[in-house]
């Protein structure tokens, strides 16, 4: 959506922070021994508590409030009896609805004690999210994004999941102007409208270049297999750059 009032900018920052909130309350209870159930129990509490409706569950009828995803499921991980152990990479990604406006946003996380190299795609899935976020502005080409993104990548020595990309949110969970690549693209000719609403959420990993569907209708995983990170944030192009709606409270 292209925001065209003060209300729905207050509306989105609303569900951003209530989705962050989700997120920030979620990992802090990330430790061995939880169940992605127990997980995906208290990001419900968080959404619904705040009069916020989970969207995977709203609007697709997912299998939990939230998107659970452990070692080898890089996205839409359905939270269930699998016990967290130390070591596992797990992906949360919360998206939700309040007074008709959704938002998403997602991050990754190493369970102590945890490898090292594990430690640093984290943090440079971070980085690279932040490397496409910079390219924000309107008035600007979109395809900037997943170039910026996809030069940090190739420096770095990690690949991106090309199938999975960014997307318009807003007045629905996936809207105009549809998916947005977080990686090269030069069929991207679009440029970035002021006030345009969407997600940049790049998937860092250490070999995929894809993702696969398993044996239930909602599991990716990566092909090539690979330890994989997403980072995401829900986002609004202003003349001076990304103004960020997915921010917990305390955050700026």
């Amino acid at each position: 959506m292209i925001i065209e009032t003060e209300d729905e900018l207050l509306k989105l920052k609303e569900i951003g922070r209530i989705c962050a909130n989700a997120i920030q309350i979620m990992s802090a209870s990330l430790e061995p021994g939880i169940t992605t159930q127990e997980l995906d129990d208290i990001g419900r509490r968080v959404l619904e508590s705040a009069g916020a409706r989970s969207a995977p569950e709203f609007c697709y009828q997912f299998p939990g409030a939230t998107c659970i995803s452990v070692n080898e499921e890089i996205a839409h991980g359905i939270p269930g009896s699998r016990v967290i152990r130390p070591g596992d990479l797990v992906n949360i990604d919360v998206s939700a609805e309040k007074d008709g406006f959704f938002s998403d946003t997602g991050a990754s996380f190493v369970v102590p004690p945890s490898k090292s190299k594990l430690d640093k795609l984290c943090r440079d899935g971070k980085r690279a999210l932040w490397v496409g976020l910079n390219q924000v502005k309107s008035g600007e080409p979109l395809a900037k994004i997943g170039q910026a993104i996809g030069a940090f990548a190739a420096k770095n020595r990690y690949t991106l999941v090309a199938n999975l990309a960014s997307h318009g949110v807003g007045r629905s969970l996936h809207e105009e102007p549809g998916e947005l690549s977080t990686w090269p693209d030069p069929s991207e000719k679009r440029i970035m409208t002021d006030g345009l609403v969407f997600t940049v959420e790049p998937f860092l990993s250490l070999g995929a270049t894809w993702a696969e569907g398993g044996d239930d209708a909602w599991t990716l995983y990566a092909d090539p297999q690979a330890p994989t990170v997403q980072y995401e944030h829900t986002v609004v192009a202003t003349r001076n750059g990304p103004m960020i709606l997915t921010l917990a409270d305390g955050q700026t």
